[in-house]
């Protein structure tokens, strides 16, 4: 075995570092963003439309556009959603007191962000977890507020299309950038 002086050593193990911090960068590259931030379970096309539900989620509190939020969440009884402001059950509840009284009334203008989506899809359940930013007006002041939270929903296949049936989210105190 061949022995090198110390300098030689290091001189080894720092071209080693930087070989491997160049795999990493160069392997960064190469994954979409998108699959490095979450961790999705299950059949794909389901991964998919429950993604695209997130989505359109997102745009409903933008937009408070009750046709979409009607479109989104199921219409059974036990739906429910709970939030820093408390609990509302049923979707007649949820519409108007989440959607109609809180986003419409409140803020004259929503833009809510989501982050780190992961969606895990079991036969005809699924769930979603995710960190989300809320940018909003405040309707009297028209000061700009913003938010950060972490939410989890649920959904359940209904006529072969997915459908939320609950929500759950709080402040979230490690919030993303």
């Amino acid at each position: 075995m061949t022995s090198y002086p110390c300098h030689e050593r290091m001189c080894v193990k720092v071209l080693a570092s930087v070989g491997m911090a160049s795999l990493f960068v160069s392997i960064a590259h190469i994954i979409p963003a998108r699959a490095i931030a979450q961790t999705d379970a299950g059949p794909v096309p389901d991964v998919a439309a429950i993604h695209h539900l997130i989505d359109q989620y997102a745009k409903a509190v933008d937009t408070v556009d009750l046709n979409l939020v009607s479109q989104i969440w199921s219409h059974s009884p036990e739906v429910s959603f709970i939030y820093p402001l408390g609990e509302e059950h049923g979707f007649d509840a949820i519409e108007q007191r989440v959607f109609q009284n809180v986003m419409g009334g409140t803020f004259s203008a929503r833009d809510l962000e989501t982050h780190g989506v992961a969606v895990h899809v079991n036969g005809d359940a699924a769930w979603s977890e995710f960190h989300w930013v809320f940018h909003a007006t405040m309707r009297k002041e028209g000061s700009a507020v913003t938010t950060h939270g972490v939410e989890t929903q649920i959904y359940r296949k209904e006529a072969l299309k997915w459908r939320l049936v609950h929500v759950h989210y709080s402040e979230d105190r490690q919030a993303v950038p």
